[in-house]
C-alpha cells in the first residue's frame, strides 16, 4: 500500500483529515462527500471500540487498544503546586511488523552500494 501525499501550503510531511479524505476520494474515485462519510465512520468506529475497552487489529497496519494510567501526583509548572492527577485510559497504537518494514524500506537509488567502505589508511 503506497500513498503519495502532495505538499500543500508548506505543510510538507503533514497529512490532515481533509487531506486523507481527498486522497480516498481520488484513489477510490468517489465524491468528496462519500469519502468524508467513510473516513468519519472509520474514525468513529475506532473511538467507540476503544471506549468500550475493545482492541482493534488491522492486519498489516497495526493494533489500537487502551492502556490504564495510575493516579499520580503532578505539579503545576507555573506555581509548583501539587495537583492530583486521576487514573485514566489512554489510547495506544502498536504498528505491525509489515508497517514498520514499509516505513523503513529504502528505495534502490537510496540503498548503499555493496562495495566495501574505502579506507583512508594505506595498506
Amino acid at each position: 500500500m503506497r500513498v503519495s501525499i502532495p505538499d500543500k501550503k508548506g505543510t510538507k510531511g503533514l497529512m490532515t483529515k481533509a487531506d486523507l479524505i481527498d486522497e480516498v476520494s481520488r484513489l477510490a474515485e468517489l465524491t468528496r462527500k462519500d469519502s468524508e462519510v467513510i473516513v468519519e465512520t472509520i474514525f468513529d468506529s475506532v473511538v467507540r471500540s476503544l471506549r468500550a475497552g475493545d482492541k482493534i487489529e488491522i492486519r498489516g497496519f497495526g493494533s489500537f487498544r487502551t492502556r490504564q494510567r495510575k493516579p499520580r501526583v503532578g505539579r503545576n509548572p507555573k506555581t509548583g503546586e501539587r495537583v492530583d492527577v486521576p487514573a485514566k485510559k489512554i489510547p495506544f497504537f502498536k504498528p505491525s511488523k509489515e508497517l514498520k518494514d514499509l516505513v523503513n524500506e529504502t528505495t534502490p537509488a537510496a540503498a548503499p552500494a555493496s562495495a566495501p567502505p574505502a579506507s583512508s589508511a594505506p595498506a
